[in-house]
């Protein structure tokens, strides 16, 4: 695990760079702040296990791996996606509240895969071969669940259009 000072001291400080912007796509991913958190925690702990051997690589895609894949299991497990009040999405994202309520919300409407690949792909900025490699699913697999969510979001969240300026026609 963390079996020496330098391995501690560089496990705490990846931490510290990495948990907000962790936390923040998880609780998207999730729709449950008490959730993201544990689901955040429990992450932490597996890429600490094995931070001797990661820390020189790649933390960053084993983490969104096991937050991803974690976050599945644990839906497939209860057959339902827990959508919570949006309590600080309003900080963690920077948005305003009511646009913030408005993605919190449309979120809620897609399935457990098609939110991973929104969050991947458009929270954090993963390319479609980076999000494929977290989820562990081909790139095909997520054009088509980007496409599909995506598809989605147009037909039961037309507000997010009018919120980026594609439902304008002028």
């Amino acid at each position: 695990m963390l079996d020496s000072d330098e391995a501690r001291d560089s496990f705490t400080a990846w931490v510290a760079a990495r948990r907000d912007p962790l936390l923040r796509s998880t609780y998207l991913l999730t729709g449950d702040r008490q959730r993201a958190e544990d689901l955040l925690q429990e992450a932490l702990v597996k890429v600490a296990r094995r931070w001797g051997k990661l820390r020189d690589t790649n933390p960053d895609a084993y983490i969104r791996k096991v937050i991803y894949h974690d976050s599945i299991s644990w839906w497939r497990s209860r057959r339902e996606v827990p959508v919570a009040e949006v309590r600080d999405l309003v900080q963690q994202a920077g948005g305003a509240p009511e646009h913030a309520m408005l993605v919190q919300q449309a979120l809620a409407r897609l399935t457990a895969k098609q939110r991973a690949v929104v969050v991947l792909r458009y929270v954090e900025d993963l390319t479609e071969v980076e999000a494929a490699a977290a989820l562990g699913v081909s790139v095909g697999t997520v054009k088509s669940q980007t496409a599909a969510a995506l598809r989605r979001l147009r037909e039961q969240a037309p507000e997010l259009m009018e919120l980026t300026g594609e439902g304008d026609t002028r």
